[in-house]
């Protein structure tokens, strides 16, 4: 079934139901035509719930050719744990070097993160969900405040869906908090990148990713030159339009 006409209702009722009920409703929709985004940080209880649900589960990785090192090797770590594939979608080149020549590799801290971010990671993203029907992410109401406080359970992407199509998302761990997803890490000795293990929360490219304070929420490790509010790097861009 490709098609959500009960989107609202469908919402509201799996509002309260755990994340494997979530995500064995989005199997049941959309097979394997479902998939995964997997960015390397704590979307291994979402890749975990999946797998147990679908060992043939489709998952997709942003390499933005700026991730750490630890991440890199975490991904293939993932990789080998389960058994499966992960496609690895990287830059286009022709967007990639324009911006790097004109600009250099550090042009974020000036302009803001936007520019990057959409050649490295929109960009991509939007390429691969082109063809897809729906997709499922790691996004938590606990990772910001300003943006994802009232992330659903299930909606329709409005920052992917296009006039002829519509993109279908599910946030499987919406409710669950940073407490919880690192119990379930450790109950079940799943591997997580090395970064945690020196104060990073939030993982994303290197540049801009530093580890955070005691009592410092995690997205303040993520752009932390720029405004608290916004920080989305574009990928659910339509959280900034739904608090608008």
């Amino acid at each position: 079934m490709s098609q959500m006409p009960d989107l609202a209702e469908l919402a509201q009722t799996y509002a309260s139901k755990s994340p494997q009920e979530i995500l064995k409703l989005a199997f049941e929709r959309f097979g394997d035509d479902l998939w995964i985004s997997f960015s390397g940080a704590e979307d291994v209880v979402l890749l975990d719930m999946a797998w147990k649900l679908n060992k043939n589960v489709r998952v997709f990785s942003l390499d933005t050719g700026r991730l750490h090192p630890e991440t890199y090797r975490f991904i293939d770590q993932v990789r080998e744990h389960y058994g499966i594939g992960i496609e690895i979608l990287s830059p286009d080149s022709r967007l990639l070097e324009p911006m790097v020549k004109d600009k250099g590799l550090f042009s974020f801290y000036r302009d803001g993160h936007g520019e990057c971010c959409g050649i490295r990671k929109i960009e991509p993203l939007r390429r691969k969900l082109s063809d897809v029907s729906a997709w499922a992410t790691g996004q938590r109401r606990d990772q910001s405040p300003g943006t994802r406080s009232h992330v659903p359970v299930i909606e329709a992407d409005t920052a992917f869906s296009t006039a002829a199509r519509t993109l279908y998302k599910f946030n499987p761990l919406a409710q669950m908090g940073s407490e919880e997803v690192w119990g379930y890490i450790r109950m079940l000795e799943l591997p997580y990148n090395s970064l945690h293990e020196r104060g990073f929360i939030s993982i994303g490219c290197e540049p801009c990713t530093r580890p955070v304070l005691p009592n410092q929420h995690e997205r303040e490790g993520r752009w932390w030159w720029e405004e608290a509010t916004q920080k989305e790097c574009g990928l659910h861009a339509g959280n900034l339009i739904a608090k608008q």
